[in-house]
């Protein structure tokens, strides 16, 4: 397939994954088996295109980011404590990404690791919707010290690829009693730091690649990807909050039973 072809497509999962609870890691990886292209290849492509649906992340949330900015300005506490929660959210997966990476890219190269995941992550968000118990709205600025690290833990079951990092995120804040509105939105500023640090350590990694311009898969590719997923993703944001505010999260988990019903039995053949 056409490298620019394949780096459209692949923009397209990233954008339309990257915040719903069905893994935007694991479907790149599916996607390499359907089409057929090397996933060693467009590792670092699947990676660094991230940045696209964060900064759409951005854009859908400027005010809230000018708000904090300026209140940081002027040592207001809100501003202090959104910062403080995002911080202690981020931490542990920034030690764990660290410690554990030779493992996680192992892992990586395993689309039955996705499949399973898939399905055991739709049977534990149906069963994370019974029992929770979101507590009033409120906002990430208002969540105590406990929930904020409890939401960072959980987003440590995520470096699993198919897990979904904002599934993890969400069932667990949900499961800690947030909101489900003000859950989503922690997901999302938590994959801001959580993707540029993922994104910073794979372009360091690799940077003597991309200079020289060797392989399938270079800067061009990856603008191409890096665009079609911001665009994608800034669709799919405010969608998904609205949606996921008054209907819940059953519909994605049986999604993610049926795919990963389907992605085990297409591997095992």
């Amino acid at each position: 397939m056409d490298t620019t072809i394949t780096a459209i497509l692949l923009g397209i999962v990233e954008g339309l994954t990257e915040f719903i609870p069905v893994s935007s890691t694991g479907h790149l990886i599916l996607a390499s088996e359907i089409f057929g292209y090397d996933a060693d290849t467009w590792k670092v492509f699947n990676i660094v295109i991230q940045l696209g649906a964060i900064l759409a992340v951005v854009v859908q949330y400027w005010r809230t980011f000018w708000a904090v900015g300026m209140g940081l300005t002027r040592l207001e506490p809100m501003s202090l404590i959104f910062i403080r929660n995002i911080l202690l959210g981020f931490l542990p997966s920034a030690v764990l990404g660290l410690l554990l990476k030779d493992y996680i890219d192992i892992m990586l190269g395993s689309p039955m690791i996705v499949g399973w995941a898939l399905l055991l992550g739709g049977i534990a968000i149906l069963a994370i919707e019974k029992i929770a118990k979101p507590g009033p709205p409120s906002g990430v600025a208002q969540l105590p010290v406990r929930q904020a690290l409890g939401v960072g833990l959980f987003q440590c079951i995520s470096m699993i690829p198919g897990v979904s990092r904002s599934g993890a995120t969400i069932m667990g804040a949900l499961a800690m009693g947030i909101e489900r509105r003000t859950a989503a939105e922690f997901s999302f500023f938590l994959a801001i730091p959580t993707m540029m640090g993922a994104t910073t350590l794979e372009l360091w990694d690799n940077r003597v690649a991309l200079a020289a311009g060797t392989g399938p898969v270079g800067w061009n590719e990856i603008a191409i990807g890096f665009a079609v997923s911001f665009v994608v993703a800034l669709a799919v944001i405010k969608a998904f909050v609205a949606y996921v505010s008054r209907a819940g999260f059953a519909p994605f988990a049986w999604y993610r039973i049926v795919a990963g019903i389907a992605a085990i039995w297409f591997l095992s053949r």
